[in-house]
């Protein structure tokens, strides 16, 4: 059978491939009526001898040859007659083929294809899979209303079929049907719900599909799917998940209250870690709790990120954007950075929907800032969609590498390009008022450039800017002024006369000599240029009459009879207008007003700013409009609805199963009282000790649920083993009355997870585990640091689970002398988890792993703000390399403030933090006045999260607030520890591979003592000695701050003035730093 699917897999593939193939061209190449294909009018006549002949050899060759033909865009239409009588043909391989080419022209030759009706229903019984599934592909594709009847049978009897692949095809047959008579719906709604309980990944995509088509809105048939869906999404085909991940985020916003609200309100929740169970019910009232379902989705939608299919890529990231907290939607990033490097068509659709994304949350996409800087090579429209993104996400911090950026592009021969960028710096300047001057400054230095586009650009910008404070550009005006000469432009040429004639009182001696030389020329000005002579004419004329009078009447004069009437219309009106006579009516009085009011400054906005209504990721917010068959997401529900619609009923066979599972639940104990009395066979006794802490880990699980918050971490994990199950099942029977009302809410839960697993397929069973191999791995770390508790009978109340006094069958392990078996760990675990779980053995020879104090501390200080910047307020910092006092993942920094004035600086405090996503900061407290020449220290705590991002916030003062940023070296990110030579080469021993990290430099004479060597290491990074048996071998060790991860630092003095400088550790990113920052401390003298 898995051979037979495997062999229909890939014929199915090619198949469906040349029929896109096939679908494309006929549109392009008409039924042989060009010239091109009279050659193949002999060919033809070969191929109908062929088919009609006696030998299968003789026809297979003939199919494919046809085939080909239809591949490589022929038309092969008139063969059809020959072909169709083959479609009984005994062999299996051309009635293959016969069937690719009647899926292609069915539609064409209908006539035809009926005649031969009766031969695709009796090939619906063929054994064969394949043939199955090609003639109800063949059957639907005939688009006549007549044979509906009989396409809704076929497609309700291979629905029931046993093939996964004719099941697949059956849900492809419903969208066809569906077209051609939407009568049929209510029919083809049962047939989907029937499609949907599958468990086949196979058949996953093409019946949501289905869904999507027929009925989007029956979100009912989804809830008892929901679970299922989620979790075999990993393996369904590609195409399938982006359906199917579009479809569940559509559900996700109808089914569970916005994440969004009480984002704040989650973390503050999360940190409370220990705290009694009536402050957590109190708790879990008033805050926000992310239904485990919701969790679910996002949980199990992560790993596609990873896909090579960047539609895949794409639907998670909008189903992140659109349904997950805002704190835990940053990941996504990444992965859309990654599909830059695709072809131009996928980094056009990326891009798209990251300046959509970066208008609302700039953070996301900060650490990429580089990654959309523009290429020589990229097309026009990549280029401009990579400067809005610029535009988005510049900031007081980046803005003047972005200049620098910008400046090269206005060089670019692309003057599209060019142009696009000057309109960027002008939007620059509008949001960051700090370099608003530096911008204009910079487009009037372009008015002197020799291309006319740029020069025109500039002059819109720079009007642009110069409305929101004209007051102080009286030079910039004029200088605008000497260009009219030699600009040509039509939309700069008008903007410079809008800006004088806005401004004519600031320039009173320029604007009147502009008006007559434009007079001059008006005749030969383009018309949108003669509108704004006929404006600045008529601004004049009501402030400055005296001179401008008689050219005002001049130009009136020849607008009078110009050939626009748009020109002679604007003439009249501001000759009745302005000119004071009899017949002018009550407006004339107020022409002043109306000329010279004040206009309101424009807002530069981007065009991508109102397209966030639409669903990321699909036509209409490419297009930024509503296009045929976009299904709108709808609102999040202030309140959830029932979540137990989601539950699936427990199936009748699992309670004929019972007996047999009583049965299985007698046997552990046997085994436990045998091995345990006899101690012979320790290969068993260890494989028990396996099972007893993985039912241990299960029951640690399920508790955990009922009383923590984050349950959906360890609901797929509890309800992955059976095995497990029983033996809790077992445990909780036997506990007090208090332990049995919180292990009856459990078996609640417990039967909705039987009822899921009983219904998933071995592949979904597989991809729960590999979900929650995390969590296992904990709880089984939390059993084994229950036993250890236990055995010394000190700490018994701090457990969670309070065992009751009554010596229970299952206690017995407490007073048996024997050792516990140490648990194998699995490749699932990390190597610094490994090392904690050994580390809980209870024999002498355990390794102790502490963290010590440094060893050296660099008294090297570094400038936060200068004194000039910060008018007067200076500021120092040092890394004291001490343990943060604020917290135990933070950095210690210390903070020199200093007075270099001779006024007293009041309020010195720290304001807005602008941190990057997960990073923390704990501030030091307002300090009231720092007296003039007076200097203090304080201390700040910084989570890092073991990089070296930078931590930008504000130093404020009772006036000002200066923007600084601290930038943590990668030796500073990490705590010293002490440890025995053997646990180094232990912990060594693990992080091997992808975990080392290492070169071979020449160390210079001087430097290869061990003086030396500890000196300069100490210096560059926070590490602790390790004690070394050879004299050419120096060990360093440390452990990051915040995660806790080992840094193992090996320095190995070789002959010839070399040495190999390794570093093991998880942190491989933070390795290879530290690696390059250590090479050429140690090699220079």
């Amino acid at each position: 059978m898995t051979s037979n699917s495997f062999a229909y897999n890939e014929h199915s593939g090619g198949g469906e491939a040349t029929e896109l193939g096939q679908e494309a061209t006929s549109t392009i190449s008409p039924s042989g009526a060009f010239g091109l294909f009279s050659s193949d009018l002999k060919k033809n006549e070969d191929l109908k001898q062929m088919l009609e002949s006696n030998k299968d050899s003789a026809k297979l060759d003939a199919m494919k040859r046809i085939v080909g033909m239809i591949a490589k865009g022929k038309n092969a239409s008139e063969l059809f007659p020959a072909v169709v009588k083959n479609v009984a043909s005994k062999n299996i391989e051309i009635k293959k083929l016969v069937y690719v080419y009647l899926v292609r022209y069915a539609e064409e030759q209908q006539d035809l294809a009926l005649l031969s009706i009766s031969t695709f229903q009796r090939a619906l019984k063929d054994p064969n899979q394949l043939i199955r599934a090609s003639a109800l592909r063949v059957l639907s594709s005939i688009r006549v209303p007549i044979i509906v009847p009989i396409m809704m049978l076929a497609i309700k009897e291979a629905s029931a079929d046993l093939s996964p692949y004719v099941r697949k095809n059956a849900a492809h047959a419903i969208q066809k049907l569906y077209s051609l008579d939407p009568e049929q719906k209510e029919m083809l709604i049962e047939v989907i719900e029937k499609l949907l309980k599958d468990k086949s990944t196979l058949v996953a995509g093409s019946v949501v599909m289905a869904f999507e088509e027929v009925c989007p809105d029956r979100i009912d048939l989804i809830h008892k799917n929901y679970r299922k869906l989620c979790n075999l999404l990993v393996d369904v085909e590609e195409w399938g998940q982006v359906v199917i991940i579009h479809m569940l985020t559509r559900y996700a916003r109808t089914q569970f209250v916005s994440p969004w609200k009480e984002d704040d309100g989650l973390e503050d929740h999360e940190k409370n870690f220990y705290e009694s169970d009536e402050e957590k019910t109190d708790k879990k009232k008033r805050t926000y709790a992310m239904d485990p379902d919701h969790r679910l989705l996002i949980r199990n939608t992560k790993p596609l990120l990873q896909s090579r299919n960047a539609a895949v890529v794409m639907a998670v990231a909008q189903l992140y954007w659109h349904i997950a907290p805002k704190s835990e939607a940053g990941i996504i990033s990444k992965s859309l950075v990654r599909l830059l490097r695709s072809n131009r068509e996928v980094q056009y659709i990326v891009l798209q929907n990251i300046a959509t994304m970066s208008i609302q949350r700039k953070g996301m996409f900060e650490p990429y800032l580089k990654s959309f800087y523009v290429r020589s090579t990229d097309p026009t429209m990549i280029k401009t969609l990579k400067l809005e993104i610029l535009t988005n996400l510049a900031n007081e911090a980046n803005i003047s590498t972005l200049l620098r950026e910008f400046q090269t592009y206005v060089k670019s021969q692309d003057k599209q390009f060019a142009a696009a960028t000057i309109q960027t710096i002008g939007r620059c300047a509008t949001n960051i008022l700090e370099v608003t001057d530096t911008c204009l400054n910079g487009l009037v230095c372009l008015l002197s450039n020799k291309d006319e586009i740029v020069v025109a650009e500039s002059v819109v910008v720079i009007k642009k800017l110069l409305q929101m404070q004209p007051a102080q550009h009286g030079e910039i005006i004029k200088h605008m002024a000497k260009l009219l000469d030699s600009i040509t432009v039509p939309v700069a040429r008008a903007s410079i006369l809008w800006l004088i004639g806005e401004n004519c009182e600031r320039v009173p001696k320029i604007a009147p000599d502009v008006l007559r030389k434009m007079a001059k020329s008006f005749t030969t000005e383009d018309d949108l240029v003669k509108l704004q002579i006929l404006n600045l004419g008529a601004k004049l004329y009501l402030t400055n009459s005296k001179q401008t009078k008689l050219l005002t009447q001049y130009i009136l004069n020849l607008g009078k009879y110009d050939q626009n009437y748009d020109i002679r219309d604007r003439t009249r009106f501001i000759r009745q207008l302005i000119v004071p006579n009899e017949k002018s009516g009550a407006l004339s009085k107020y022409a002043k007003k109306i000329f010279l009011a004040q206009k309101p400054a424009p807002v530069l906005e981007s065009p991508f700013k109102d397209r966030d209504h639409f669903q990321l990721g699909t036509l209409s917010h490419i297009l930024n409009t509503k296009a045929s068959g976009y299904l709108e997401l709808s609102d999040w529900p202030e309140v959830a609805p029932d979540p137990s619609v989601r539950n699936v009923e427990v199936i009748e066979l699992a309670k004929e199963r019972t007996p047999s599972e009583k049965a299985k639940k007698e046997n552990p104990p046997k085994k436990f009282y045998s091995e345990s009395e006899e101690e012979e066979d320790s290969s068993d006794s260890s494989s028990d000790s396996e099972s007893e802490s993985g039912s241990e880990s299960g029951e640690q699980d399920e508790e955990g649920d009922s009383s923590g918050d984050s349950s959906e971490d360890s609901s797929s994990g509890s309800g992955s083993g059976s095995g497990s199950e029983s033996s809790v099942n077992k445990r909780t029977a036997k506990r007090s009355s208090k332990t049995k009302e919180k292990g009856d809410s459990d078996d609640g839960e417990k039967e909705n997870e039987k009822s899921e697993t009983s219904e998933s397929s071995s592949a979904e069973s597989s991809s729960i585990e590999d979900s929650s191999s995390e969590s296992e791995s904990e709880s089984e770390s939390e059993s084994k640091s229950r036993k250890v508790t236990k055995e010394k009978e000190k700490n018994t109340k701090q457990d969670r689970n309070p065992v009751t006094k009554g010596i229970s069958l299952l206690d017995l392990d407490d007073f048996n002398p024997v050792p516990t078996p140490v648990v194998r760990p699995t490749p699932a675990l990390s190597p610094s988890l490994i090392a904690d779980l050994e580390g809980l053995n209870l024999s002498t020879s355990s390794s102790v792993i502490s963290v010590s104090t440094p060893v050296f501390v660099p008294g090297k200080t570094h400038m936060l703000l200068h004194r000039m910047s910060g008018k007067g307020l200076a500021a120092h910092y040092l890394f004291s390399r001490q343990p943060c006092i604020f917290g135990s993942k933070m950095v210690s920094v210390q903070i020199t403030l200093k007075n270099t004035t001779d006024r007293k600086i009041e309020n010195i405090h720290i304001g807005e933090k602008k941190l990057p996503i997960g990073m923390e900061m704990h501030v030091f407290n307002p300090i009231e006045s720092l007296e003039p020449e007076g200097s203090i220290t304080v201390s700040v705590g910084i989570d890092f999260c073991d990089s070296t991002q930078t931590a930008s916030f504000q130093l404020c003062t009772k006036d000002d607030c200066f923007s600084v940023n601290i930038q943590p070296p990668v030796g500073e990110l990490l705590l010293p520890v002490t440890m025995s030579e053997k646990d180094f080469k232990k912990e060594q021993g693990m992080l091997t591979g992808m975990n080392e990290t290492s070169a071979i430099i020449i160390v210079a004479p001087q430097n290869f003592t061990s003086s030396v060597i500890l000196q300069k290491v100490v210096n560059v990074a926070n590490v602790g000695v390790v004690p070394s048996g050879q004299d050419n071998i120096h060990r360093f060790a440390a452990k990051t701050v915040h995660s806790g991860s080992l840094m193992l630092v090996t320095v190995e003095l070789k002959e010839g003035s070399t040495a190999q400088l390794i570093i093991n550790t998880e942190k491989t990113v933070i390795g290879s730093v530290l690696l390059r920052e250590l090479k050429p401390v140690l090699s220079q003298g």
